[in-house]
């Protein structure tokens, strides 16, 4: 059993029986970032961000949320990556250290922003991407590179075979990045989608960062203006979901020139924006 699950007694129902049984349940646990850094040569400490979690690849989930913020533009400014010791089980490895290097200065307006990613927020469209350009996303290429609109049909397949923990619980989110040959590169899951997302870009930056802005990542659920949003800050060309889009997601992949494909699944989808990718 993963480290990811845990195992509970249930009393499974149908309309002839009642019996017990046991289930594997996903875990979500708070996650606390730190970032420790120097300021006019002052060394400084402080938490930015708790987020739920499944424990698990917690470095790459950090880096991963510090580039998609902008707070960092790559790993490299990174020097050390630790979880924090604790006295307490309940919190043991549920808090994590980034120690940046002594040139990267820290714009914690960027922290402070509106929480636009949730799609209850109901703030206006223009603000959610006027702050989002302003984390220094910049537009990608004209339909490159190319995709095969015939692979694209074989890769939810492709993810959920590789969804170990999910078959185990059907409570994860899982994101992927594949090849324009349809090979799978890279996979987390998370119970979190937007922690999915910063896990791999997270993984990707420190081991291959060449394979994001030719590849395209598939995500499990739906399609929403916050994972554009990280995906665009990785230069990742095309973003396609097993669940539907939002307007602003559409909005903002349509200016940024990404190709975005939804209900990718049953042998179809929908292609909304820079369809020109597909071929």
């Amino acid at each position: 059993m993963s480290k990811s699950t845990t195992n509970i007694k249930v009393k499974k129902i149908t309309k002839a029986t009642s019996t017990e049984a046991n289930d594997f349940l996903a875990i979500e646990e708070p996650l606390e970032i730190q970032l420790a850094w120097k300021e006019a040569g002052v060394a400084k400490q402080k938490s930015i961000s708790i987020t739920m979690r499944t424990p698990g690849h917690d470095v790459d989930l950090a880096i991963g949320f510090l580039f998609t913020e902008g707070i960092i533009q790559s790993p490299q400014q990174i020097t050390e990556a630790a979880h924090l010791p604790s006295f307490d089980p309940a919190t043991k490895e549920n808090r994590i250290l980034l120690v940046l290097d002594d040139q990267t200065q820290i714009d914690f307006k960027k922290l402070e922003r509106h929480f636009y990613t949730s799609s209850s927020c109901g703030v206006c469209g223009k603000s959610s991407i006027d702050a989002v350009y302003a984390t220094g996303i910049r537009p990608l290429k004209i339909d490159q590179p190319l995709f095969n609109q015939q692979l694209i049909h074989q890769l939810p397949t492709k993810l959920r075979a590789q969804q170990t923990i999910f078959e185990d619980t059907g409570g994860l989110h899982a994101a992927a990045l594949f090849s324009t040959k349809g090979e799978l590169l890279l996979l987390r899951e998370d119970v979190g989608r937007h922690n999915a997302v910063d896990k791999l870009i997270g993984a990707a930056l420190q081991n291959a960062p060449e394979i994001l802005s030719q590849s395209m990542i598939l995500v499990s659920g739906r399609a929403s203006f916050e994972l554009i949003q990280k995906s665009l800050m990785a230069g990742i060309p095309l973003l396609a979901a097993v669940g539907a889009p939002s307007s602003l997601a559409i909005q903002m992949a349509t200016d940024s020139n990404m190709t975005v494909l939804g209900f990718v699944k049953n042998d179809r989808y929908n292609i909304y924006c820079h369809s020109g990718r597909v071929v």
